[in-house]
């Protein structure tokens, strides 16, 4: 069939009718993943004394690992949502009628697929790393400089791990504190309790260690059923080992560079684990971002069959392409974990199975073919959507 050329109109058409749907699909994703972790970091406002900056550097941080994930989804919800509505009002109809196939859509679409894959290499090749680094040094020190502050007075705090501490007057301006009872239960068979007069906090960050120097106290300890042991002491430092409770902020293959990764798979001297980590994380920094090119590809012929279930189903039919996408990356990413299957397969193993689908189906869409599966899968989401709204209405 001859193409008509395609009116620049209608290429400006189209973009606007997917870039709609992206931006809201974007800031939706994003607050729904950065809710999971806002319970957490209002917890440290009000316990830890944060201040509002840094708990928004926290955010800012953490929005890198986000959109690796937000700009993909945000761009299948968008065009699938986008040619559902066009498929819907018949403007697609309208389209072929003009002499235009569906081949001849592809390019608006393609072309902010390709600006969102390349928007999401250079997060996942650049922003990803110092993003991970910066907010795992900014949590260390709150973490750690802030335990001082955390110590509230005439109360049994556990912040620090192995240690009960209760303090009748912490002085936040100097550091001081006084009235001091620490119960030590870090060895389970010789738990001390011990009183001051006084004393202070400080933290080590090379060594990752709090220590407590006392003034004016005694340690009683029981080493048995029957034994008693009391020890006065004028000056007494206690060290804590902060690297067990504080293994979390170790750099792991997220928190490098590619070049870095690279550089320490040729050197070696990692652990088994660590090395076939770093081997995967390669392949994902330019696998994830790709996911872009195929969920424009799937999302295209998904919507236009998707012609009278609304947007309702447009949306939970995208999440669940989303979910099977993410569970059969988990899915390779565990085979190439345990070195089932190499490192390159088993992180584009979602990127081959989903590009071979969505080809398939822009294929017979093309070809004005009507997949029963497809048509299925939509009503029972539409009829889905349709019970949960039948039920929150009065």
């Amino acid at each position: 069939m001859y193409d008509a050329p395609m009116p620049l109109t209608l290429y400006r058409y189209l973009t606007r009718e997917v870039l709609s749907p992206l931006l809201l699909g974007l800031v939706t994703f994003t607050a729904v993943l950065l809710m999971g972790r806002m319970l957490k970091l209002a917890d440290m406002v009000v316990s830890k004394g944060v201040p509002v900056g840094e708990l928004l550097l926290l955010i800012a941080y953490l929005l890198p690992n986000f959109a690796m994930i937000t700009i993909p989804m945000a761009l299948l919800l968008a065009v699938l949502l986008a040619f559902s509505r066009l498929s819907a009002d018949s403007e697609i109809v309208a389209i072929k009628a003009s002499g235009t196939s569906l081949y001849t859509l592809l390019p608006p679409v393609m072309a902010i697929a390709t600006v969102a894959y390349a928007l999401t290499t250079a997060i996942s090749l650049y922003a990803l790393p110092l993003g991970n680094v910066a907010f795992k040094k900014l949590l260390y020190h709150v973490v750690e400089g802030r335990l001082n502050l955390n110590l509230k007075e005439q109360v049994f705090n556990s912040s620090i791990p192995g240690l009960v501490i209760y303090i009748d007057r912490n002085d936040e301006q100097s550091g001081r504190l006084s009235g001091i009872m620490i119960q030590d239960e870090r060895n389970p068979k010789e738990i001390s309790t011990i009183f001051a007069a006084s004393g202070t906090l400080a933290s080590d960050a090379v060594g990752r260690k709090l220590l407590l120097h006392l003034s004016d106290g005694s340690i009683h300890q029981s080493t048995g059923s029957d034994r008693y042991r009391r020890l006065d002491f004028r000056e007494y430092d206690l060290a804590v080992d902060l690297s067990k409770s504080l293994k979390s902020f170790d750099k792991n293959e997220q928190d490098m560079t590619l070049t870095e990764i690279r550089s320490n798979l040729h050197r070696g001297g990692f652990s088994k684990k660590l090395t076939v980590d770093m081997g995967l994380e390669v392949h994902r920094r330019f696998a994830l971002p790709f996911a872009c090119i195929i969920f424009a590809i799937v999302a295209m012929p998904l919507g236009i069959q998707n012609r009278r279930s609304g947007k309702a189903a447009g949306f939970s039919f995208s999440i669940a392409a989303i979910l099977v996408y993410y569970i059969v990356q988990s899915f390779g990413r565990t085979l190439g974990e345990k070195e089932l299957l190499h490192p390159a397969l088993a992180i584009w193993l979602p990127n081959i199975v989903f590009l071979a689908g969505g080809l398939y189906l822009f294929r017979q869409a093309a070809r004005e073919q009507r997949l029963e599966a497809v048509d299925r899968a939509i009503a029972v989401a539409g009829a889905l959507m349709g019970r949960l709204s039948r039920r929150k209405s009065p």
